[in-house]
Formats: structure tokens, sequence, C-alpha cells
């Protein structure tokens, strides 16, 4: 008898959370989309999932006020690499493949939505990841208009749009290394290993868009990157300014806001373009032994089966005066790559890429072509890709500056990605 009334009960619930989700559905599939683009019918703006998701389970209020999607983002990659001889320590056995095998570096967890139709939010943890890296984004967006919104908590910082695209939506299954690898700095400290890229980190926005056509962002962040959750900074000997990242960015979207895809079979009809400027300055960056200041153009088009992308970069490195050391460093790079949809499920991608490593008082630099392709599984959030890259080296002035200029960094690169979101 009691199991027979736990059965009905049990029964009841399902049938009741069943109509409730039919009638959420319904709310969700009712706004007029008739003079919305492909791109900002799917738009969900959180970084991580792909932009054209078909929305997956959504709950959503009645007057559309309130939001809550539940998401999952996984990455699962094979790779190869195999590196030069240089750097290598052949008796300890090192070997020129490493660093290869099965990895996933991404496994993310999380949830966005609206609130009182003023307020999008996002939480998502990385269980891939340890440390910090753990909360990979938690922040809050308060809107007062379309042109003034406040962001506040962990999310990406307003710089390169490699970095800004959304994290299923990028050509290749790995960002450009002239972002991801450090510069080469001809002292040891350990603790000083600039980098282009600022990626996620700890901060405060203010950010809009006026006219459909002009974006900014400025705001404050710690500096610290996305391993560091906690209030460390203080104020600085040279300037006396909090030890923070500043930064800033302002697009021209002359076709309306540019989602941030680099392809998706969802949006094969698309006309955007966008152009854009970006600056940023960490005061007592890298444990307190150099100031960076970073500088960027960047440029984005989506033309029906095209994606065509190109970014330039800048890095000034100066130390701080505690350090006692009055040089300071340049470096710059930059990448260019297009992709196109050869198959609405196949797109093939090609990328250039370009970095002066050991700065511009040094002759020499590292040109990094690559090449990919990703199938969209039909009928599935699966997006399979490949990707092979080469790292060149080319005007160095002595073999040995020639040699220390990839340590670290493989010199060809195999990869395959398996992508699953909902």
């Amino acid at each position: 008898m009691t199991i027979n009334r736990l059965f009905a009960i049990m029964m009841a619930t399902i049938l009741s959370v069943d109509t409730f989700a039919e009638t959420e559905t319904e709310e969700t599939a009712a706004p007029d989309v008739e003079n919305q683009t492909e791109a900002a019918k799917y738009n969900m703006d959180n970084g991580v999932i792909p932009i054209a998701d078909d929305r997956g389970f959504t709950l959503q209020s009645n007057d559309g006020s309130f939001v809550f999607k539940p998401y999952l983002y996984m990455q699962t990659t094979l790779s190869y690499r195999y590196y030069d001889d240089e750097g290598l320590d052949k008796a300890y056995n090192q070997d020129n493949v490493a660093n290869s095998g099965f990895a996933m570096p991404y496994a993310i967890i999380g949830f966005t939505g609206k609130a009182f139709g003023k307020i999008d939010y996002n939480v998502c943890v990385n269980a891939a990841a340890s440390g910090g890296n753990i909360l990979q984004q938690a922040w809050i967006d308060y809107a007062a208009m379309p042109e003034l919104r406040f962001r506040v908590g962990k999310f990406k910082t307003p710089f390169t749009h490699a970095y800004l695209t959304t994290l299923g939506e990028t050509l290749f299954p790995s960002l450009p290394t002239s972002l991801t690898a450090s510069a080469i700095l001809p002292y040891s400290l350990n603790a000083v290993t600039p980098g282009i890229g600022t990626g996620f980190d700890l901060g405060f926005e203010v950010h809009g868009f006026i006219a459909n056509k002009f974006g900014y962002e400025v705001g404050l962040w710690n500096g610290t990157g996305s391993g560091q959750n906690n209030a460390t900074k203080g104020l600085s000997d040279d300037n006396h300014l909090p030890s923070l990242l500043y930064a800033g960015r302002v697009t021209f979207q002359p076709k309306g806001a540019m989602p941030m895809t680099q392809g998706n079979p969802k949006l094969l009809h698309e006309d955007k373009m966008l152009f854009g400027l970006s600056a940023n300055f960490n005061n007592e960056a890298e444990s307190e032994s150099t100031n960076d200041f970073r500088a960027g153009f960047e440029f984005a088009m989506l033309k029906n089966r095209w994606y065509v992308g190109a970014e330039a970069y800048y890095m000034h490195i100066g130390f701080t005066k505690r350090q006692k050391i009055d040089d300071s460093y340049n470096y710059w790079g930059g990448y260019a790559q297009v992709g196109y949809f050869v198959h609405p499920q196949w797109q093939l991608g090609l990328r250039y890429d370009f970095y002066d490593r050991n700065g511009s008082s040094k002759d020499g630099f590292l040109n990094m072509p690559a090449a990919s392709v990703n199938f969209f599984i039909p009928k599935t959030a699966l997006k399979l890709s490949a990707m092979y890259q080469y790292i060149g080296r080319t005007g160095h002035a002595t073999q040995l500056d020639r040699d220390l200029d990839d340590l670290g960094i493989c010199t060809h690169t195999a990869q395959v990605m398996l992508q699953y979101a909902f």
C-alpha cells in the first residue's frame, strides 16, 4: 500500500514537472524572430557554449524577465607534440616527443540567464582544472540601458578577439601561440614570465553598445589571471596607484552586433564585421617585478560561409624600481586566419601566427602556420576538430639565438579534439 502511494506521488510529480516544462518551452519559442538575424536569435552571452545552441533546455517566465539555462561543455583532445633537440638533455633520456596523449582541458558545468529583465548572470566551474581555475566564470551584469551596463565578477578581460571568442566557437582547437607563449627576458627571474594574452580575471567593467554600431568596455581587474580568486594586490611604489590591471576596448561594428564566433553551421547567412582597438596596463604585474603595457588591433568578419579574422598586438615590459634594472623590452605579434564552410557541416581553416618572442632588441621571430578542419556532426551537439601547426624560426643573428627562441614550444603539433556542448 505504501509503495503504491509513493508511486502515485512520483507519477504526479513527474507529470507536473513535464506540464510546467511544456508551458515554459512554449513561452521560450514564442518571441517574434522575423526581424532578427540568426546570431541574434541564438545568442547567449556566456563565453562558453556555442552561440547557435538552439537554447537547449531553458526555463523562462511568461513575460521573459527571468531566464534560466543550465549548460555543459566538454573538450577531449588527443595531441602529438614533437620538440627540437635544443633544450633537451639526452643524458636524462629526455625525448623529442613529450606532452602528448589524451587530455581534457575543459569539463565545464554552469548556468546562465536573466533576472528582472535587467540582470544577466553566469556561473560555471571547470572540473578539469585545478586551484583557482576551477572557478572558470562568475559574474553579474546589470543593464541600466543597452548603452550603459555594469559587470562585476570573474570574466574575460577586454583584450584580443581570440580570447573573447566564445570557447565552443573557435576555428582552431588551440589559441594562437603568440598569445599563450611567454616572452623571453634575459634575466633569471622565475616569477617574471609575461605573455601577451590576459584571459579571465576578477574585476569590474562598464560596457555598452551604442547606436547598434559602437561598443566599449573599460574597467579594473586584479591582473593576476584566472588562477587566483583572492585579493592580493597593494599600491605601486613607482606611481602610487593600485597595483591592478587597467583595461579598455572600443569596437566599430558597422553592420550591427558581431557574434563572437569563428564559424557555426547554423550561422551561414550572416553579414557582420568588427574593428577593434584595445589597451591595458598591468601595474606591478609579474609578482611586483614589472609594469606591463599592451595594445592591440583586431578585425573579424562573417560573410555567409566565410569567416576572416586578424589581429596585431604589442607588449612593453618595464621593470619596477625595486628590481634596479633600467632596461625595458618590447614584443609584438599577430595572426591572420580564414575559415570556409565547404559543406554545411564541414569547415576548413588556415592560420598564420607571428611572434617576436625575443623582443625587438634582437633579430629573429617565430612564424607558425597552421591548418584545421572542423566537422559538426548533424543532429547532435558534437564538434570534431583536427589541426596541424609548425613552428618556424627566421632571421636570427646567431644559432644560439635561434635555439633559444623556441624553447618550451614544440616544433610540430597535431591535435584532434571532440567537443560536446549542451
